[in-house]
């Protein structure tokens, strides 16, 4: 990593630990037409549905489930939701799985100069590997820590200390990257250098002022480090 240099008075992250959805994987949006599809056949208008999912973003299987719940209000249970969704989700993405702007750039670029990586996200770990694996990104990630592996869930920062621990670094010297309030909240607590890059946000909602720095994405985001990078080719 002796090649990646700063700009002047910000450290070198030693680390780097990535969000998945919404910032490594194009799947918010996905998922948001998804969930829009399913309350459309219980008679839940699109106006109701986008900005109950977008409340979601960012949230812990188990918090959503419980949201999601009480907004169905009895049309159908959640297992039945849950089954569905998952059904859904993985019919979807079947084919391929979309990834943010610059994502396999960045990642290989940063992997081919050794970085130590680690996805954080608040997924499931089996769906978590196997998206990742689809989209070729798995290998170059030294650990995915997932939403079922942690002790606390984002907004915690529980999930970022693991993640900084199993790369055998300090929180404050890895950087760390989110698309969500939720994630970059967890980020910050958790004593990282943290970026926030804003996807799906609920309407007319600034973004929480926590210290964070803020990229429009992942390039634009290294790049606050002084970092460049050269992607692998796939």
């Amino acid at each position: 990593m002796d090649n990646l240099k700063p700009s002047p008075s910000i450290s070198t992250p030693k680390g780097f630990l990535f969000d998945m959805d919404g910032l490594l994987l194009d799947t918010e949006r996905v998922g948001l037409k998804l969930f829009v599809d399913i309350c459309a056949g219980l008679d839940i208008a699109a106006e109701l549905a986008e900005p109950m999912f977008l409340s979601l973003i960012g949230g812990s299987k188990g918090g959503n489930a419980a949201k999601v719940d009480r907004f169905l209000d009895g049309r159908m249970s959640i297992e039945d939701y849950e089954r569905l969704w998952d059904a859904q989700k993985d019919l979807a993405l079947s084919q391929s799985v979309p990834m943010r702007p610059y994502v396999y750039e960045v990642i290989s670029g940063l992997a081919a100069q050794g970085a130590k990586m680690a996805v954080v996200t608040s997924t499931h770990g089996a769906r978590a590997r196997a998206e990742l694996k689809h989209t070729g990104l798995l290998g170059f990630f030294q650990t995915v820590i997932a939403g079922d592996e942690v002790t606390a869930n984002k907004p915690y920062p529980a999930p970022y200390l693991q993640g900084a621990a199993a790369l055998g670094l300090d929180p404050k010297d890895c950087a760390a990257f989110e698309d969500s309030d939720t994630g970059i909240t967890a980020a910050m607590g958790a004593g990282c250098m943290g970026v926030q890059i804003p996807d799906l946000r609920p309407p007319n909602t600034p973004l929480p002022d926590l210290g964070q720095r803020v990229a429009t994405d992942l390039r634009q985001a290294v790049e606050l480090f002084g970092i460049q990078v050269t992607p692998v080719v796939a």
